[in-house]
């Protein structure tokens, strides 16, 4: 697994240190919200970083200006909560709205509506960059210190979704893999390189559309709200998460290969509605060739899908042939 490192620097001494990457939950998207242990890795092939408009040659000064413009929005809504005292971070509003009239935006590569936390990477730069008596970013942190981060970070992002859980934007500002064991805790981890084989590999699959988190998690608790499907949560898609998870981080594959199909069906059964139908024809190519076993990265609806296989090699040359590129997240080489 590669390693990130923290980084704590403000805006004015800002650096490469201070590009944020994206994330990719592994495990536990919907389920979290409902109890379920989740587990993310921070993803550095996109990224992004608070920059201002023409200071270098490169911008491109049409996303810069509607990043400005974004950033306004949000900034609003930052300001109204402190306003009614509610705003859990201490943010520089005085600061923050002199650089906006500087020309201050988000310069990402990180793809919106792909699953990817493109507003989690910019929550993590805009605290680290203006907040007051940050917590810093550090291998030490505490349990205490990272719930109030994630609080912090779901009251700014909900801005985007309607409601966060705040692990997009904590993810992103930590950059190392955390394991949300449940509602109390929260810890850094490493995934064992254990049984760990060449061609193991984790990869993204560009369903080539976006989608869009808020609607589709509210279709989610709306039918929570139904007790039969609230009860195939919590006997079948809960615990095969949890076992996705403890036995990945156990270094237990084999098993974790077995989980994962069980998630992967279940998903395909009664998350038809996040997949569109062309991913979907590759998922049931996926369970009958047995070479990749793929499930949602995010909120699903469009963007990227996640895939694991045992044949990397052999995963990548079938996507080929079907005019498809995978993109590794994580590969054993």
């Amino acid at each position: 697994m590669t390693k990130f490192r923290l980084t704590n620097r403000s805006m004015q001494e800002q650096t490469k240190k201070d590009i944020y990457y994206s994330k990719v939950m592994l495990f536990g998207e919907y389920s979290i919200i409902l109890g379920s242990m989740g587990l993310t890795i921070p993803y550095s092939h996109f990224n992004g970083e608070l920059r201002f408009i023409n200071s270098d040659s490169y911008t491109n000064l049409n996303f810069a200006r509607n990043s400005n413009l974004q950033l306004k929005e949000l900034f609003d809504y930052i300001v109204s909560l402190k306003e009614q005292k509610v705003l859990l971070a201490d943010i520089d509003t005085e600061r923050l709205t002199n650089d906006l009239k500087k020309g201050l935006y988000f310069e990402s590569s990180i793809p919106e509506g792909y699953g990817l936390g493109s507003s989690g990477a910019l929550v993590a730069t805009l605290y680290n960059s203006y907040a007051n008596n940050k917590i810093e970013a550090r291998a030490d942190i505490s349990d205490k210190e990272l719930f109030e981060l994630k609080k912090a970070f779901a009251q700014i992002e909900s801005f985007y979704h309607g409601t966060s859980s705040g692990i997009d934007p904590l993810i992103c500002y930590l950059k190392h893999p955390i394991v949300l064991e449940n509602a109390h805790h929260i810890s850094s981890v490493g995934i064992p390189r254990q049984d760990i084989l060449n061609e193991d590999a984790i990869f993204l699959l560009d369903a080539e559309t976006t989608g869009k988190t808020a609607p589709l998690v509210k279709q989610f608790m709306d039918k929570v709200s139904d007790p039969g499907f609230k009860k195939l949560i919590d006997t079948q898609l809960i615990p095969t998460t949890n076992r996705c998870i403890s036995t990945m981080l156990s270094g237990q594959l084999n098993d974790m290969f077995q989980s994962l199909k069980e998630l992967s069906h279940f998903q395909l059964n009664y998350f038809k509605e996040m997949i569109p139908e062309p991913i979907q024809a590759f998922w049931e190519e996926g369970f009958n060739t047995e070479l990749y076993t793929l499930k949602l990265c995010g909120s699903g609806g469009g963007g990227f899908f996640l895939g694991f296989t045992r044949n990397y090699s052999a995963a990548k040359a079938y996507f080929a042939t079907k005019g498809k590129e995978i993109i590794p997240v994580y590969q054993e080489v």
